[in-house]
């Protein structure tokens, strides 16, 4: 088992920045390719950005340029920074950790951006 514990979200004007940090229960970064996600309600959980055990990484068209991901191997910890914020990514961001035959999340942190 792993536990996913996200933390960071919170209330930001537009054109402000967050950072939203997931702490692993244990070391998984290796066996594990590491995402963030975010749902509005009534709507499917969509990908914002993934990392792989080898450091690569990639994101949806709609925060390329405003969001990183990243990862420190030795705190077990995914990081999302996400920059240029605008009302709508205003969500409910979950860290996941996934491979072939298993996957965990996190409970999920809100970040709410103002106009």
């Amino acid at each position: 088992q792993v536990q996913l514990v996200e933390s960071g979200g919170g209330l930001v004007q537009s054109g402000g920045s967050l950072r939203l940090s997931c702490a692993a229960s244990r070391s998984i970064f290796s066996n594990y390719v590491m995402g963030w996600y975010r749902q509005l309600p009534g709507k499917p959980r969509e990908l914002v950005a993934a990392i792989t055990s080898g450091g690569y990484t990639d994101y949806a068209d709609s925060v390329k340029g405003r969001f990183t991901i990243s990862k420190d191997n030795a705190k077990n910890t995914v990081y999302l920074q996400m920059n240029s914020l605008k009302p709508e990514d205003t969500a409910i961001y979950y860290c996941n950790a996934g491979r072939n035959w298993d996957s965990y999340w996190g409970q999920g942190t809100q970040v709410t951006v103002s106009s």
